[in-house]
């Protein structure tokens, strides 16, 4: 009974039974979630002002006020790609309603929300906010901003060395707490690998695809292309950028992608190659369906399964990029980083190994989770290396 299940199943489905099927898989994708889940709720997880409370009978939720257009719209997206993944369309039409609606989230959020443009986290430590029937904080009452002047912060503090005070990754140089700046840099780190490696995927399917189908003169210059592309150094180029324009986020972005796409063009390129002949695309050929519909409708989802591979490990060198550039201290100035904070460790007089030993780690278990994916992908699809092929 399960042997002819198994045989009825779709490629699809068997490649994520397959890719599912090892424990480090398990524990990558657990790592990724835990991430996505901190990114998306970091101002509900760690900040200075309370949840809910009420005073004089009044309930108020200070934290509202307070979001910025950044929290506001990584919620909205959230729960937007929530609700594409239950609707009954195809992959391409979810794509596309999960970025017009991006897109439409963006403007609502531009447009209506306006938060306070000076915080003073001071006065969530006053009376109007302590002197309350109740309260209910985050689980690290504490912004990664606040840097907690008024209770006296030396600055750089030890793990559980504060009085008065419970820091339990300790404090930065600043005297904000860690803990707080580790959960809102995963934002940073999972917005610039999957936003640089989606701008890179879709440039590389696009120049791919058409090297394939159509081979020749045109996948000669296609493949000129994709030579000088790789001779590009990222990071110099990160750096000669940030050196005349500043430090931007989004370009770091833009760069990473643009410069990256010539791996997954490869890929497509050399699955189109085979397709092309294909009965099937000879057929959508012969009925006079247009070139994106033969190249994107056809084709790609058949030569789609390398890309899963090549796009895990494109989010883990993203990640490490910025990191790199963060670390060199030319990464984004008003925002927590993972490679910022181990610039700290480095920089101060003393070696400060909470500084070092979870930013670090954080940044290894990160790009090690991509990779451990990007195998399982990997094994799952070529039966050569798939441990399971021959029990399956």
């Amino acid at each position: 009974m399960i042997n002819n299940e198994i045989s009825h199943e779709s490629f699809s489905a068997r490649i994520w039974r397959k890719t599912l099927g090892g424990v480090g898989v398990k524990l990558g994708l657990a790592w990724v979630i835990f991430l996505v889940f901190a990114a998306v709720f970091a101002p509900f997880l760690a900040n200075s002002m309370p949840l809910l409370m009420s005073k004089n009978g009044v309930i108020s939720a200070p934290v509202f006020n307070y979001l910025s257009q950044e929290d506001v719209w990584v919620l909205a997206v959230f729960f937007l790609a929530l609700f594409v993944f239950r609707l009954k369309i195809g992959l391409g039409k979810r794509v596309l309603v999960y970025v017009l609606g991006g897109f439409l989230c963006a403007i609502l959020v531009s447009l209506w929300i306006k938060p306070p443009v000076l915080i003073i986290y001071d006065d969530f430590r006053s009376a109007r906010f302590t002197d309350v029937d109740w309260r209910i904080m985050p689980p690290i009452p504490y912004a990664p901003s606040d840097y907690l002047r008024d209770l006296g912060s030396k600055g750089l503090e030890a793990p559980l060395a504060t009085d008065g005070a419970l820091h339990l990754m300790g404090t930065e140089e600043n005297g904000a707490d860690v803990l707080s700046r580790m959960i809102h840099a995963c934002r940073i780190s999972l917005s610039i690998g999957f936003i640089s490696s989606g701008i890179a995927l879709v440039i590389g399917v696009i120049v791919g695809g058409l090297m394939g189908y159509f081979s020749g003169i045109v996948d000669m210059l296609g493949m000129r292309l994709v030579e000088i592309f790789e001779d590009i150094p990222t990071l110099f180029l990160l750096l000669t950028f940030v050196a005349f324009f500043g430090r931007s986020l989004y370009m770091m972005m833009v760069i990473i992608g643009v410069t990256g796409w010539s791996g997954y063009a490869r890929y497509v390129r050399t699955e189109f190659l085979k397709l092309r002949k294909q009965d099937f695309v000879q057929a959508a050929v012969a009925s006079g369906l247009p070139l994106t519909s033969i190249l994107f409708r056809h084709m790609l989802p058949n030569g789609v399964a390398p890309l899963l591979v090549a796009a895990s490990f494109g989010v883990a060198g993203a990640i490490l990029s910025e990191a790199t550039l963060s670390f060199l201290g030319l990464g984004v100035v008003d925002a927590p980083s993972w490679g910022q904070m181990l610039d700290q460790a480095v920089k101060s007089s003393t070696f400060n190994w909470w500084m070092a030993l979870f930013p670090g780690g954080a940044i290894f278990m990160t790009v090690f989770s991509y990779n451990l994916i990007g195998e399982a992908f990997r094994d799952a699809i070529d039966p050569k290396l798939s441990r399971n092929a021959g029990v399956n």
